[in-house]
């Protein structure tokens, strides 16, 4: 089988190797110079650059005219879905195209298709639609966010829908987006979980549920963030599996929250891809499957068996932690207390910079672009979740002006 990776994830998280058959398939890498360079150089496989100033898809098929068509095309980024996409139905490559993506990259479409298969979902409105003068029926917190956002990117809450519209109204966007690009949603209350895991035809094979400590859109506005594996029970199974149906994910891997309720689980998004920060590293300690590489393995070898998850018990959750730097306002930063946290015994893994280390200007989730980053466990739930709001609390991490000033 020649089968076509669009490049764009490190290959210490995906293990190409552990996933792909080299031996048996043609396995060509295209990505832009800079992800190119994180290739190790001892993987088998064409490798093919390609500009990254232009639409990636364009350049992708651009890249690939006069050589033989792949059989398989894969992305694993959730900003490469739609391209991995439009170049199957560019080049008649079999597999999902954009119309099948889009339920997972548009949110709107996204609760559309979750409220017909019978799932509670916000009650929402296309951005456009509202300032056009449509009823918009709720009364209390809503959320703006853009349609395809990620990491709750450009994502704001305001008291009321009124409040939401008029700031559009005055301030506009952001970078001057177009309101067709975003949307308006009630704010539901209550804690966020997030479940992750592998489906093939449909069905998830192996999955965790986690609970945030923290929210996404409060790492955005410069807040830490962590989650905590959970019990996986019987109904967050089903309701999962009825999750994934509605949004039409087959064999993928995903990321799906949603928001406890007293009145049970809110869907709120799904992604077609692993989760971020240290979803991979912990599902990996728990069950034993390292996502990324099995998912290759799903879709280079068909039929393939599925490793199968361990049970690792109640008293053996295990979490992971994150620190922000891009809100910071500088290169480098001056972390105080972190002592106690980072020797503790439920830490297995710290990540920190050191003095002459710069963090990203930009939000992401990467370890090795903020202050510090980490994962925690074995232990039950509620020991970590302490634990991470215990260190939430106490650490401080505050911008410095020069490299060499860190405490």
């Amino acid at each position: 089988m020649r089968i076509l990776v669009l490049h764009r994830i490190t290959d210490d998280i995906i293990r190409y190797a552990n996933g792909l058959d080299f031996a048996a398939h043609e396995v060509t890498f295209i990505g832009t110079t800079e992800r190119m360079a994180t290739l190790p150089a001892r993987l088998p496989g064409t490798r093919i650059e390609r500009p990254g100033t232009g639409a990636t898809e364009a350049e992708v098929v651009a890249a690939l005219a006069g050589q033989p068509r792949p059989d398989l095309v894969i992305a694993q980024s959730e900003f490469d879905l739609i391209a991995a996409a439009r170049i199957r139905e560019a080049l008649g490559v079999p597999g999902p195209r954009e119309v099948d993506v889009l339920p997972v990259r548009d949110k709107v479409m996204m609760k559309a298709a979750a409220s017909r298969a019978g799932l509670r979902v916000p009650r929402y409105l296309p951005l456009a639609s509202a300032l056009a003068g449509a009823a918009v029926p709720w009364s209390d917190r809503t959320v703006l966010k853009p349609l395809d956002g990620a990491s709750s990117q450009d994502v704001r809450v305001f008291d009321t829908p009124e409040a939401a519209l008029d700031a559009v109204r005055r301030d506009g966007l952001p970078s001057a987006a177009d309101p067709s690009g975003f949307e308006i949603e009630e704010f539901v209350g209550g804690p966020i979980i997030h479940v992750d895991g592998l489906a093939v035809d449909g069905t998830p094979v192996t999955l965790q549920a986690s609970r945030y400590v923290g929210t996404c859109l409060g790492y955005a506005e410069g807040s830490p963030l962590g989650s905590v594996q959970t019990d996986t029970p019987p109904a967050v199974v089903e309701w999962t599996t009825a999750c994934l149906r509605a949004v039409g994910i087959t064999t993928s891997l995903f990321h799906l929250e949603g928001i406890e309720t007293p009145d049970g689980l809110v869907f709120l998004e799904v992604a077609s891809r692993f989760g971020g920060a240290g979803v991979a590293d912990t599902f990996e300690l728990a069950t034993g499957v390292h996502m990324p590489s099995v998912q290759l393995r799903a879709l280079s070898t068909p039929g393939v068996p599925t490793p199968e998850a361990r049970d690792a018990g109640p008293d053996a959750r295990y979490g992971w932690f994150i620190f922000p730097g891009h809100t910071l306002g500088g290169r480098f930063c001056a972390i105080q207390g972190s002592d106690e946290f980072r020797h503790s015994p439920l830490t297995r893994r710290w990540v920190q910079r050191t003095q002459d280390e710069p963090i990203s200007q930009t939000l992401s989730y990467a370890e090795y672009d903020v202050p510090i980053a980490g994962i925690v466990g074995p232990a039950p739930t509620a020991v970590l979740d302490q634990f991470l709001r215990d260190m939430f609390a106490a650490i401080k991490v505050t911008a410095a002006s020069e490299a060499g000033s860190h405490v």
